[in-house]
Parts: C-alpha cells; sequence; structure tokens
C-alpha cells in the first residue's frame, strides 16, 4: 500500500507499508492491504507504520485520512 502523510509544513513520510494504525476520533483502527474505502477524522495520538517488518511512529495533533484502492492520504496537524 502506498502511504503518505501531509502536514501544513511538508510531507513528513511517502513509501510503501504493511500495515498502519490510526488514532480515529471513535477509536483506534488498523488499514491492511485491500481496505475498503474509507475517509474518517483523526484525534490526537501515533500513526504507527509498518514497513518492511520495522515499525515507525508518527505523532499527530488531529487530522483526517482517505483510504482508496490500497492508497492512504493522512492529512496531519
Amino acid at each position: 500500500m502506498q502511504l503518505d502523510i501531509i502536514t501544513p509544513e511538508n510531507k513528513v513520510y511517502s513509501g510503501e507499508v504493511e500495515v498502519v494504525n490510526l488514532p480515529g476520533s471513535d477509536g483506534s483502527f488498523g488499514i491492511l492491504k485491500d481496505h475498503a474505502p474509507i475517509i474518517s477524522t483523526l484525534k490526537e495520538g501515533e500513526i504507527k507504520v509498518v514497513e518492511n517488518g520495522s515499525e515507525k511512529s508518527f505523532p499527530i495533533k488531529g487530522g483526517v485520512v482517505e483510504v482508496n484502492n490500497n492508497k492512504i492520504i493522512v492529512l496531519a496537524e
């Protein structure tokens, strides 16, 4: 899956990932390959990304996520 994490200042991350865990407004949720299309708001927390077996974390203050056709776009503060 292609993941892009974008803030008002710059693009924080862009790359191929295996799993993404997000702090949704109604609770945390994960995204795997072939996830159904979704748009959701995000609350303050950490985006956790698994890339080639290693985990990376990105703290956010909130934002939105769109998932469609194995492409994930996060607009975050």
